[in-house]
């Protein structure tokens, strides 16, 4: 049970580079949402909707020692299973929780960089789900969980990536906020850090992103420039007239020297696969 690992969301982007990540160091279990073929025939892949199916059902048949989240879906419902998890945690002491929550926790308290002591204030409806899951957690379970918060999350296939390559390709629209201070971090560097926090069993709130930050705008018009010559039209969407921060740092839960990264590397990973093409046509 120990090293029985359940990933709530497997099937998606960050928990689907997690559950890669940790197979061949553990026993892991994943869920899936919608019908896919590739899934169903993985036998340890479960189909689990938020919205729909019983999560005490699966926690009883799996038995995990450590469950991931990584769940996206509507947000009563999201809550109503992470309750569910607090009670099975409570029932099984060893039983430990990692929770993806997100830089938008902080996202009404938009003049400074937030870090992991600070207290979180949001004004979307994401933010303020994400403080409600945190606050239940540490609340209910302190000693058992590890909350993840992550910034703006790139990488080759990032979706944002992704976007920003069909809008070069198609000469589209890219739309970019000048006066936005974002860190930045990558799946690959997520993936890393979790292994090493399930490895030190290490329990508290980790904001796992980049050292520094960068404006939005910079950000994208250098990846953009490091894939070609082409680039896409960027649309510059202005909030106000000041800068503002959706950006969370580490400080108090850094981590080791090879798990943290900067705003370069994230570029650097970003644009690495556009590079090896070029050098292969050249």
């Amino acid at each position: 049970m120990g090293n029985r690992i359940l990933i709530l969301g497997a099937s998606g982007f960050i928990g689907n580079y997690v559950y890669r990540e940790l197979l061949p160091y553990f026993e892991v279990f994943g869920t899936y949402c919608h019908q896919n073929r590739v899934y169903q025939e993985n036998h340890v892949f479960s189909q689990y909707c938020v919205e729909d199916d019983n999560l005490p059902l699966l926690l009883n048949k799996i038995k995990p020692g450590i469950i991931i989240s990584a769940l996206i879906g509507n947000f009563k419902d999201q809550l109503k299973a992470h309750r569910e998890l607090c009670e099975y945690a409570e029932n099984t002491s060893k039983c430990r929780i990692l929770y993806f929550s997100a830089a938008e926790v902080f996202d009404g308290a938009n003049r400074f960089p937030a870090y992991e002591n600070d207290r979180p204030l949001a004004e979307s409806d994401c933010g303020k789900f994400k403080i409600a899951v945190e606050k239940l957690l540490l609340e209910r379970i302190p000693k058992q969980i590890a909350i993840l918060r992550l910034p703006l999350v790139l990488g080759i296939n990032s979706p944002k990536v992704q976007q920003l390559r069909q809008a070069t390709r198609h000469k589209a629209v890219f739309e970019v906020f000048p006066n936005l201070i974002v860190s930045v971090t990558t799946v690959n560097k997520i993936s890393q850090q979790l292994h090493y926090i399930i490895n030190k069993k290490l329990t508290g709130i980790f904001h796992l992103a980049s050292n520094d930050m960068v404006h939005h705008e910079e950000l994208f018009r250098e990846i953009a420039s490091k894939t070609g010559n082409k680039i896409p039209i960027f649309k510059s969407v202005y909030s106000s007239n000041d800068d503002s921060y959706l950006a969370i740092l580490p400080k108090k839960n850094r981590l080791p020297l090879p798990y943290q990264t900067t705003v370069a590397k994230v570029i650097e990973e970003c644009t690495l696969k556009e590079e090896f093409e070029t050098l292969k046509k050249n």
